[in-house]
């Protein structure tokens, strides 16, 4: 089974499953695919965070992730959210196909050594670059809603708005340029982005535009194999990744929520939505001291002690605690696959905001991205901007293992939001026994500013209710409304391998995508 946002991507991830292909093989499809269809949310200018795991009990993180440039600014002012000033970390994704591919070759390989070439993989990409699919209407929302801003991001209206207007629904949207690229890493492997004649052509159109970042920065970045940091969770232990990213917080949260308990909870109730609220801010509360570990010592253990949460869960009354955090927005797509050998991954791809940085490098097609936007230029911060540093990610990814075997793969687009809507997906799908798209369908909140609403209120779909909101006013929430199925809620995805080996999968109603299973 496969599931992602786009269509085309669920469809290439499956076309590979149905030629005997693996979940690894199968995923590097879907990336490459929807790095093409999903231009707005996710490129091989970006980062990926992949999540592995077998029937066999091994699991493993791969982290795709970039470093500060090695020769930066003097910041004066914050890190620009937009534009050159804000393509200062390199992009891990395509140097994380590269290593999750030689893990299934080196894991995963039958015993004649069966597998699909690379190249292979990126070839539908290739096509839907060169010769184009229907914009989608995520697309053309999101390029409605930079119009303002479009014109000054180098590169960008020339790849993105044809005649100088965006597509129409349903027009076929052709990249050249990225098609090239794409033909350069089939033929030549995953390291020409970072050491070959196209990353010598993105270093130089980004140099043309005033970006910090070097053809050497790409050189230097690779991804990392690391170990999932875990929390038990009912009969499930939940893996996430480890920092720079914001896995510890949905572990967190959910480690509170098992002291707490749904017993005698309805789901969809007041008492439900405040739990989980309350539980979020809890775990918010610490997410300040996440950063790259290379550079500032993380305290997972600590964190995730029992002591701490269970002292965090008796901190939870029955009235609201204020929201006391600084928003971050950011947006991403999730993708994952699971083959019939149990073999499973669960995967986030992102260029950090709705089109990353806006810059395009040169004419290689490639969108950057602006995850350097996430660090701080404080000093004291954990955080604090340095050459070769990774930034705080707020990709994380999931796999729920029950008995040593991949149970649910799990994830969602939105920034600040993905620990949010992940704690009311998974409750649902492990305490309420929700098959996935029913899970996937239910009413979300959103703690936090959004881009109508600069208030840090409890944003809340309309299909909550209106007496469950009244009921979560009374408590001392601070309650807005937004539309039921709301793009706000996040984009996620679920697949839950069952004992007996049935697997029930869905992608997010409020995307463009499915889950296609075999």
């Amino acid at each position: 089974m496969v599931t992602s946002p786009h269509t085309l991507a669920s469809e290439a991830g499956a076309k590979v499953l149905r030629e005997g292909g693996n979940a690894i093989e199968a995923a590097i499809a879907m990336g490459a695919v929807i790095a093409v269809t999903y231009p707005h949310f996710c490129g091989i200018g970006g980062d990926a965070i992949w999540m592995i795991a077998d029937a066999q009990g091994r699991n493993t993180v791969l982290l795709g992730l970039g470093q500060a440039a090695e020769k930066l600014p003097n910041y004066k002012e914050p890190i620009a959210a937009r534009g050159p000033q804000s393509t200062v970390v390199s992009a891990g994704a395509v140097d994380s196909w590269r290593q999750a591919y030689d893990y299934a070759r080196e894991h995963w390989a039958s015993d004649k050594g069966e597998t699909r070439s690379f190249a292979s993989l990126l070839e539908p990409a290739i096509v839907y670059a060169e010769r184009g699919f229907p914009v989608t209407g995520s697309q053309l929302f999101w390029t409605s809603f930079r119009e303002k801003e479009l014109a000054n991001w180098p590169g960008f209206s020339k790849l993105f708005l044809p005649d100088g207007k965006a597509p129409k629904p349903g027009d076929l949207f052709v990249q050249k340029d990225l098609a090239h690229s794409l033909k350069q890493i089939a033929r030549h492997g995953a390291r020409e982005f970072y050491e070959g004649e196209l990353a010598a052509r993105i270093g130089k159109g980004l140099e043309a535009v005033g970006s910090p970042l070097t053809a050497a920065d790409l050189a230097k970045t690779f991804s990392r194999q690391e170990q999932a940091v875990s929390v038990d969770y009912r009969d499930v232990t939940l893996l996430a990744p480890p920092p720079p990213t914001q896995g510890i917080t949905t572990l967190e949260i959910m480690g509170i929520l098992n002291r707490l308990g749904f017993a005698g909870v309805e789901e969809g109730s007041a008492e439900y939505y405040h739990r989980c609220v309350e539980a979020v801010k809890q775990a918010f509360l610490d997410r300040g001291g996440i950063a790259d570990p290379d550079f500032a010592a993380a305290d997972i253990a600590q964190r995730l002690a029992p002591s701490r949460l269970e002292s965090k869960a008796a901190a939870i009354k029955a009235r609201a605690m204020p929201w006391p955090h600084l928003f971050r927005t950011g947006d991403t797509v999730y993708f994952a696959a699971t083959d019939a050998q149990g073999r499973s991954v669960s995967i986030l791809q992102s260029t950090y905001f709705d089109w990353g940085s806006g810059v395009v490098a040169g004419d290689t097609g490639v969108l950057w991205q602006n995850r350097g936007a996430a660090f701080s230029i404080d000093p004291k911060s954990p955080n604090a901007i340095a050459p070769g540093k990774r930034p705080f990610y707020t990709l994380n990814p999931g796999l729920a293992m029950k008995n040593g075997k991949p149970h649910v793969l799990y994830g969602t687009q939105g920034a600040d939001g993905q620990p949010q809507t992940l704690t009311v997906l998974l409750t649902r799908l492990l305490d309420y026994g929700l098959d996935p798209l029913t899970a996937l369908m239910q009413p979300r909140f959103l703690l936090g500013k959004t881009f109508s609403d600069s208030r840090d209120t409890l944003k809340l779909e309309e299909s909550v209710g209106m007496a469950t909101a009244q009921e979560l006013s009374a408590r001392g929430h601070e309650t807005s409304m937004i539309s039921a199925n709301s793009p706000l809620g996040g984009q996620a995805g679920a697949i839950v391998i069952h004992d007996d080996g049935l697997m029930e999968g869905a992608h997010d109603p409020r995307s463009d995508g499915l889950a296609i299973g075999l």
